[in-house]
């Protein structure tokens, strides 16, 4: 790398999501391709906040929106030799990042609680009435105990850290367990499903769902 390089020189984007200044980037994307650090440097400094400015535009907690930036980092690493025209890349960040918003999105959506204790009354509903709201309170907060047990280390980890009283960044748990941030949004929904299959929420849910057989319990 020549001395005369300075990444810090690089602007960020204008409003219109356009560079305003910085090396021509048809250099920049070609020493990238060829490994080149500081290419990486300067497209980091150079996009992020375009990633950052489509990503507010889905609401993303910031946590969600750390994800969508490593995915999209991870997938430009992988697809920057198949890009034909370096022009093209912006465009291909936005797109990239509107797809990786609206997976991050969808996979909210088919995980909708945020504590562990209520994953037990998902296939529930309706089933509280006749019976006292505190016992089964407690009655689930046991089976989520059960159930984590059942489940592998780090999965349990992994639940236990996302779903802490004081919340975790992505950051902060990807430090913990070692594990990208891109992936902590998908393992975290496999984390979910596998403790909704564990013998102690299956068993809950059946007895749940059939007071009498609790009861003579």
């Amino acid at each position: 790398m020549g001395a005369e390089k300075n990444p810090n020189s690089v602007t960020g984007p204008h409003r219109s999501g356009r560079p305003t200044s910085g090396p021509d980037i048809i250099e920049v994307v070609t020493a990238a391709r060829e490994g080149d650090g500081w290419a990486w440097t300067v497209l980091v400094k150079r996009y992020t906040p375009l990633i950052d400015s489509v990503s507010r535009q889905y609401r993303l907690s910031i946590s969600d929106a750390e994800e969508v930036s490593q995915v999209v980092w991870l997938r430009l690493f992988e697809n920057l030799a198949r890009l034909r025209d370096a022009r093209a890349l912006p465009g291909w960040i936005k797109t990239t990042t509107r797809n990786e918003a609206l997976r991050v999105l969808a996979a909210r959506r088919k995980v909708e609680p945020t504590d562990p204790s209520v994953l037990v009354t998902l296939d529930l509903k309706g089933s509280d009435e006749g019976v006292d709201c505190d016992l089964l309170r407690r009655e689930r907060e046991r089976t989520v105990l059960d159930g984590l047990a059942e489940l592998a280390p780090e999965h349990r980890r992994l639940l236990e850290l996302l779903h802490a009283e004081a919340r975790v960044s992505y950051q902060e748990i990807s430090n913990t367990l070692g594990i990208p941030t891109g992936s902590i949004g998908p393992t975290r929904a496999r984390c979910l499903n596998k403790l909704r299959k564990t013998g102690a929420v299956r068993t809950f849910a059946r007895s749940a769902d059939h007071p009498d057989t609790r009861e003579a319990a």
